[in-house]
């Protein structure tokens, strides 16, 4: 492949909790991190040496391990799907020690956990799934095929439930009973991106003979017994894994790059466990397994999406026949936990609240919010200056869950205090829009091409298959402040770069211009990339100049610029020289 050289940008100081709302899911780095709740990562490793065959005598495992931790071993939040026939994060070697079974074994609570499970655990079921990706940086084609395992279960309905990046970009998918050796074709109804969940059905009146379906539970509470079922790496039969409810708070989410409600347990979740159910004590539902905790400092740290988000997805497709997404409050807010802040903001002794910083241009709620606004309550419930507000006894959660427990399209009472005066406002919530989306939720990305000049749209994917998975740190400062400060300006609104240039005759000079953002085109501002398309594809001056980042220029002639188009398409086998959305 070559040396590998250094793309722009630099890297930055280690990414803040604060601003984990718009760090996107990242590939593993090959070094370590610091212990931080910024590192979010995925692992992609369908070839990993602890998998593989030697020949020879197999070694024996000890009855215990005690050796040190690797030095390459870091912290790294997993999606827990497994990829042809290997897994995204290879589990411990010391998780499922025969110390940890033999202990387990004899607490007889955990016996009395599985008894009340075990009628539920033939609902459990294994999603088999072929992805075909899109290629970003090349977004005229696919990229290859592979195939993933991974677990769902049954509800009412006749519906199955799994998670979102068990069948992203999804070609085919096939469900197996447990106990069955046929695997029935299945149909996608929704993908939940934010809160990773899909919901699955089956045609097939064969599959639901005899079929039983889970119910759903209460939100546990701390120290709870829970029980995940699935089929994970390890084996090819069902798996059961027990523990306790750890903590109850908003949290990451990978897969979606938002922050949502969710149980932290200390069950082994391993890869091939995402979508699996966790059962209480009583054989109910409380949770889909869906992501762990992998880190040097940290042993079985499992996460879990809860029956409130649960409930969310399966009634918001009731609702609307299709997913519409968890709505937010399109500002960004400071806390006003320090008292000289308070009193020059015009609050009282007895008031809290936190401060608006900025609003969202296209939120509907910048109609009636302003900038340094101090919000109150929401509906109805007093929110802290920490930006906190009353849970459950004892229990403390970030305000953004009781946003996440309304629908698109719902109305929600704010109260606000502005010039020490109280206001009282009423909002309809929508689903946030950001200007680089870190999703294409399943839709090929957009490109048009002139004289060899690739022009695309920015988003996470597009990043990530740009620069890797160091992609935070690799991709050019300015693309990355857009990422994580930048609102849009308008609801269509898109940053449009040159990806690349196919070299030919006509665009000697230009070859170097890579990822560099077009902010004008023939002195019109450039809002997205269709209009840009339009405006090329109708100009009829004697030059076409695109005015870039940087305070650079292209300037072609439009006649030689579009009739040498045609021959670097067929040079580089394109079909067309824009992508369908385009063409509409």
């Amino acid at each position: 492949m070559g040396d590998h050289k250094r793309k722009r940008g630099r890297k930055p100081k280690t990414p803040s909790p604060e601003t984990l709302d718009t760090a996107p899911n990242t590939a593993t780095a090959t070094v370590d991190k610091p212990f931080s709740v910024g590192n979010v990562d995925l692992i992609e490793n369908p070839s990993s040496s602890r998998l593989s065959r030697r020949r020879g005598r197999p070694k024996k495992l000890p009855n215990h391990s005690d050796k040190p931790v690797s030095p390459a071993a870091e912290r790294r939040f997993t999606r827990t799907a497994i990829q042809n026939g290997a897994d995204f994060a290879v589990p411990n070697d010391d998780a499922g020690s025969p110390t940890a079974v033999v202990a387990m074994d004899a607490d007889p609570a955990w016996e009395s956990v599985s008894a009340r499970v075990l009628p539920a655990m033939d609902s459990v079921v294994k999603v088999f799934c072929v992805h075909t990706e899109p290629n970003f940086s090349l977004p005229w084609q696919r990229k290859r095929q592979y195939s993933s395992s991974s677990s769902g279960f049954v509800i009412g309905g006749r519906r199955v439930l799994t998670n979102a990046h068990s069948v992203e970009h999804y070609t085919q998918v096939k469900l197996k009973k447990r106990g069955s050796d046929t695997k029935y074709l299945a149909t996608v109804l929704a993908i939940g991106t934010e809160c990773d969940i899909a919901m699955l059905t089956v045609d097939d009146d064969e599959f639901w003979h005899g079929m039983s379906t889970v119910e759903f539970g209460d939100l546990p509470t701390l120290q709870d017994a829970v029980t995940v079922v699935g089929y994970p790496i390890g084996g090819d039969t069902i798996s059961v894994t027990s523990g306790v409810v750890s903590r109850i708070e908003i949290l990451s989410y990978v897969h979606g790059s938002t922050e949502l409600l969710g149980l932290q347990i200390d069950a082994a979740i391993n890869s091939g466990n995402s979508g699996g159910p966790a059962f209480n004590d009583k054989g109910n539902c409380v949770g889909i397994a869906f992501q762990s905790l992998k880190h040097e400092d940290a042993e079985n740290i499992g996460y879990v999406i809860p029956t409130p988000v649960i409930t969310h997805f399966i009634q918001d497709y009731e609702k609307n026949g299709k997913y519409t997404g968890f709505p937010i409050l399109g500002i960004e807010w400071q806390k006003m936990e320090n008292p000289d802040l308070r009193t020059a903001m015009g609050m009282r002794p007895n008031e809290k609240g936190v401060r608006i910083r900025r609003i969202d241009p296209t939120a509907p709620e910048s109609k009636v919010l302003k900038p340094s606004d101090i919000i109150l309550s929401f509906d109805g419930v007093d929110i802290a200056n920490d930006g906190t507000v009353p849970f459950r006894h004892g229990e403390r959660i970030g305000f953004s869950y009781l946003i996440s427990q309304k629908y698109s399209g719902d109305d929600a009472a704010i109260k606000v205090l502005r010039n020490s005066d109280v206001f009282r406002f009423d909002i309809k919530l929508h689903s946030h829009r950001r200007l680089i989306p870190a999703h294409s939720k399943g839709k090929p990305p957009s490109y048009y091409i002139i004289a060899g000049f690739v022009f695309t749209a920015v988003s996470v994917p597009y990043l990530r298959s740009e620069y890797g998975k160091d992609y935070e740190f690799e991709a050019p400062v300015k693309l990355l402040d857009k990422l994580v400060h930048a609102m849009p300006q308008s609801p269509d609104e898109q940053v449009v770069v040159v990806s690349q240039v196919l070299v030919a005759d006509i665009n000697i000079g230009y070859e170097d211009i890579v990822n560099t953002q077009v902010v004008g085109f023939n002195g019109k501002p450039v809002k997205n990339l269709k209009s840009l398309a339009t405006m090329v594809e109708s100009c009829d001056d004697e030059y076409l100049k695109f005015d870039l980042d940087y305070a650079q220029i292209v300037v072609l002639r439009t006649k030689t610029a579009k009739a040498a188009t045609l021959d670097i398409l067929a040079t580089h086998c394109i079909p067309s020289a824009m992508s369908d959305d385009l063409k509409s």
